[in-house]
């Protein structure tokens, strides 16, 4: 099968990202004696600064990390609503919806202290050790990516206006930043440059001195800075001036931390996941879903019936995640999981395309939906383009037409001692919030996945995570982790992480090693017939969009079975990248996704 790029191979070690700096960032680390946990935080610092419109540090980042040798664990960088967000605040203010940006919208940040954390527990370099390399990239300049140009284009009348200390970095010269011209962010450098003098003056040794550092963010400099910008008046999607109920005590309290994985057995494989505060066991649904025969769905592969198969199985999963997941409520996950559930999920998928949000009854449970979720889905409401929001709202993802317009980054990394580790860092982008000009950043945005009517899985609750979109994967082969993989995407992340693990489980090896750059590169595909995690939260019944590449026959054979199609550019679904271990040869694999042409893999 044709593919854009080798798969890479070796046995040293491999690193692959959504921007060619971060998966250079992760190798040069490992050729300095680093392991995959101190390339992957040096790389995620890197992501910070060279995809902007994509994340940033006071954003969020789930982790799945599999230590050579030890167990699979998830490290948790979700931070969780403010003691302030409750539902009775916002509705008191006229919203039926948390908005899309502005610091109403801001959850505690979890993505710094998560990083941290990685690195004390699990790395062997210094915080200045794997900070230099984001540090020198937003001191001395990177060559933005046009999807940096063209956001900070889109939001360029609002930065000029309302958001002034974001135009100060993003539109340097009264221009967005352009490409092939360095780009600075010297506020940011100089961040981290005191964060690192701060904590090198709490005393010696390496542990010290990063525990310092997360202190000095959630107490210190960072903290208070980051609680005045909380504090303004700022303009959002709703057309008002709103503050932050983020406060100093929020950030004091919160400390990111570890948690058994959600797992999955499919046919010798073991798919690991975060758990129902994030969608990820909206891919083990998927699986759980599939018909149970290989030999048929290898011999599908690709075909009309085997894309309305998977599309079919996605709607019934993200209804029962629109109905069931959050961390506000306890999550019947073991019967969601479980053969006989599955079975009867199973069973209501026929041979035309459902148009309905058809949530499940798991133990007998009656679903409860939000009022918005269900006008979304009667067509009550405008069914709007997911990831086509108002100019500056919410998270760009993709749209009906398959553009590509970004939302978060990905990094996958394993090394010579077997270590592996899958990171989806998001939020904070530079269209959220105003930058903080004291620090070079802005605050996320994730309360957004929240919904504002009480006694729901996902309701704003005070202290407890928003279901997240961000998704990282890993499995095990015959109880051995061996793949690590993952996209940005929003809503649909798990649809192509899906059929990307499923072309590697179901392709053909390749020298020995699983078929990475095969599986990434194939046409892939996405449905938005589920109300959206992302303001305005729309929904567009019926719908699936796929790659021009899945071929005439396919879209007409969709089309006949009740589908609603649009077709986009050739390459236009998905950002994947994975890494792959075989533990018998030691032999390493990776490869990266060349929609969007930035994402790398690299590796020897």
């Amino acid at each position: 099968m044709f593919t854009t790029r080798p798969t890479l191979q070796g046995t040293f070690g491999m690193a692959a990202t959504t921007h060619w700096l971060a998966s250079q960032t992760a190798m040069a680390v490992l050729e300095d004696d680093g392991n995959a946990f101190d390339a992957a935080v040096a790389a995620g610092f890197v992501l910070h600064v060279v995809e902007p419109h994509l994340n940033g540090p006071a954003g969020e980042v789930p982790i799945i990390l599999a230590p050579a040798g030890g167990p699979v664990r998830v490290l948790c960088g979700q931070g969780p609503a403010p003691a302030g967000a409750t539902i009775e605040h916002y509705t008191s203010l006229g919203l039926d919806l948390v908005p899309g940006t502005g610091p109403l919208a801001a959850a505690v940040p979890g993505a710094f202290d998560a990083w941290l954390l990685l690195l004390r527990d699990h790395g062997t370099k210094s915080l200045a050790d794997v900070l230099r390399y984001a540090t020198g990239y937003a001191e001395h300049g990177h060559p933005p990516v046009e999807g940096v140009t063209t956001t900070v284009r889109t939001v360029a009348a609002l930065f000029e206006t309302e958001w002034t200390s974001s135009a100060e970095v993003y539109l340097p010269f009264g221009r967005p930043p352009e490409p092939g011209r360095l780009f600075t962010n010297r506020a940011l450098a100089a961040t981290w440059r005191r964060l690192v003098a701060e904590a090198r003056a709490a005393g010696p040794g390496r542990e010290t001195q990063i525990d310092a550092a997360r202190r000095v963010w959630r107490e210190g400099f960072v903290a208070e800075a980051l609680t005045a910008a909380a504090s303004r008046p700022t303009m959002d999607t709703s057309g008002e001036r709103h503050r932050a109920t983020l406060t100093g005590d929020d950030l004091a309290a919160y400390r990111a931390g570890y948690e058994a994985p959600v797992g999955y057995d499919w046919h010798g494989w073991t798919v690991c996941k975060a758990g129902p505060w994030s969608q990820g066991p909206a891919l083990l649904q998927q699986l759980a879903l599939l018909p149970g025969d290989l030999d048929a769905l290898r011999a599908g592969y690709g075909t009309a019936e085997y894309v309305h198969t998977l599309v079919e199985g996605t709607k019934l999963a993200m209804a029962d995640r629109e109905a069931w997941y959050g961390d506000a409520a306890d999550v019947p996950l073991k019967t969601l999981l479980s053969p006989e559930y599955n079975a009867r999920r199973r069973a209501l998928i026929g041979p035309e395309a459902s148009w309905e949000l058809r949530p499940g009854r798991p133990d007998g449970r009656v679903p409860r939906l939000s009022p918005h979720a269900t006008a979304a889905a009667t067509g009550a409401l405008p069914a709007a383009p997911s990831g086509v929001a108002p100019s500056g709202a919410g998270e760009p993802t993709v749209g009906r037409d398959g553009a590509t317009r970004g939302d978060t980054c990905h990094l996958d990394v394993v090394d010579r001692w077997g270590n592996m580790v899958s990171a989806t860092p998001s939020g904070g982008w530079l269209q959220s919030n105003p930058v903080v000009p004291e620090l070079g950043f802005p605050l996320g945005t994730r309360l957004q996945m929240t919904w504002l009517t009480p006694g729901l899985p996902a309701s704003l609750t005070p202290g407890r995570r928003p279901r997240t979109t961000l998704t990282p994967s890993l499995a095990l082969r015959d109880g051995v982790p061996v793949l690590a993989f993952g996209t940005p995407g929003g809503d649909q992340q798990d649809q192509w992480q899906l059929h990307f693990f499923l072309a590697v489980a179901l392709g053909e090896p390749v020298r020995g090693g699983l078929p990475l750059q095969t599986a990434i590169d194939a046409p892939n595909w996405h449905t938005d017939a589920f109300p959206g995690s992302f303001y305005p939260r729309g929904m567009v019944p019926g719908s699936v969009t796929v790659e021009s590449r899945m071929g005439e026959r396919t879209v007409a054979e969709l089309r006949r079975r009740g589908h609603r199609v649009t077709v986009g550019g050739p390459w236009t679904e998905g950002r994947l990248s994975a890494v792959a271990r075989d533990p018998e040869s030691g032999l390493l694999s990776a490869a990266a996704n060349p929609r969007g042409m930035q994402g790398y893999a690299v590796g020897r």
